[in-house]
């Protein structure tokens, strides 16, 4: 599940951190500038949304982003040069495969484990783009007040913000997209940029349903992960938006929550026709497809017994400009579906 990757062994603080580079940090989080006529700076400031708490931003120029949907985000902005590098844990399928393959080509790749930090200190970054509960967590020592102290910016997906604390913010996933999107454009000045890449999305999805499927709607089911008891996608999340736009009905979009576990006497009791199994890089869909066939909580379920399963990539389930082309897939397989 996305929001709710194993953690990693603890990461040790590095001998790069010298009290120089902490006092260079502090002094930017207090505000403190070489120049003493601080007025060309703060007019250069933007005033932008993080969940529901208001912050002044300055224009990055040494961002990095946590998993695919943030690199995606920044990359469909046209902001390449403005990304130092990604951090990309095992769940994300290689970035070759993405729309913007040519793009991470061009940036470092900082880890391949979960975000810390000491990875954010250590590049030196000016900006972090990540989910919370995801790459910004309390256990792991990395949030948006930890980094405000260093002076370094943050940014959160709409999407993740549903249980930020003090400052939630819930918005339906595909308008938390679009809103991403948006205060991404104003924070790096790419608000026509922004705008274009928003109008381009919202009618792609109006394209899907207007073709979606007429009458009852199909029951979907997405299976994340887990066999003692699942993980699925409840209302906050985008699957559910993709799943509706394409003519289906999650049939636990009446839990409001982001990712979540249920048990197999909900699943079974909901005969789901339509299985979305979330294919991960490190949880391949052919072992969960093998999985729900053998189970006895889930081998006599409408969908399996009909082999009505469809496979949506890691970088299609989580906020980012992929969930469209999710969508776009999901909605031709319910147009194509036998029932």
């Amino acid at each position: 599940m996305p929001q709710l990757l194993p953690p990693r062994a603890s990461f040790r603080r590095r001998a790069a951190l010298s009290s120089a580079v902490a006092a260079t940090f502090l002094a930017t989080a207090c505000g403190a500038s070489v120049d003493p006529d601080s007025k060309a700076a703060a007019a250069e400031k933007t005033t932008v949304k993080r969940c529901g708490e208001s912050v002044a931003y300055t224009k990055p120029k040494r961002a990095v982003a946590y998993e695919g949907g943030s690199a995606d985000k920044l990359f469909s902005l046209g902001l390449t040069d403005q990304v130092l590098g990604y951090v990309m844990p095992p769940a994300n399928p290689p970035v070759e495969q993405s729309p913007w393959a040519k793009e991470y080509a061009k940036v470092k790749k900082l880890s391949d484990d979960l975000l810390n930090k000491e990875i954010v200190v250590d590049a030196k970054a000016d900006f972090v783009v990540a989910g919370w509960n995801s790459g910004f967590s309390d256990q792991r020592g990395i949030t948006p007040a930890i980094l405000d102290k260093l002076g370094v910016q943050s940014f959160l997906h709409a999407e993740s913000c549903f249980n930020y604390p003090k400052y939630p913010q819930k918005l339906t996933p595909f308008k938390a997209l679009y809103s991403d999107l948006e205060r991404l454009g104003m924070i790096f000045g790419v608000e026509g940029r922004a705008k274009d890449v928003v109008g381009d999305l919202e009618q792609r999805v109006r394209a899907v349903e207007a073709k979606a499927p007429k009458g009852e709607r199909v029951p979907v089911f997405l299976y994340d992960s887990g066999t003692d008891q699942p993980f699925t996608a409840g209302a906050q999340v985008p699957p559910t938006d993709i799943i509706k736009s394409a003519g289906g009905r999650n049939v636990f979009a009446d839990v409001d929550q982001r990712w979540t576990q249920v048990n197999w006497e909900a699943v079974a009791s909901s005969r789901p026709e339509v299985v979305i199994i979330l294919d991960y890089g490190d949880q391949p869909a052919k072992k969960k497809i093998e999985f729900l066939k053998s189970s006895p909580h889930t081998r006599d379920l409408p969908a399996v017994k009909k082999n009505n399963f469809f496979v949506l990539d890691y970088n299609e389930g989580i906020s980012g400009p992929r969930n469209i082309d999710g969508l776009e897939k999901f909605g031709k397989y319910l147009r194509d579906l036998k029932r």
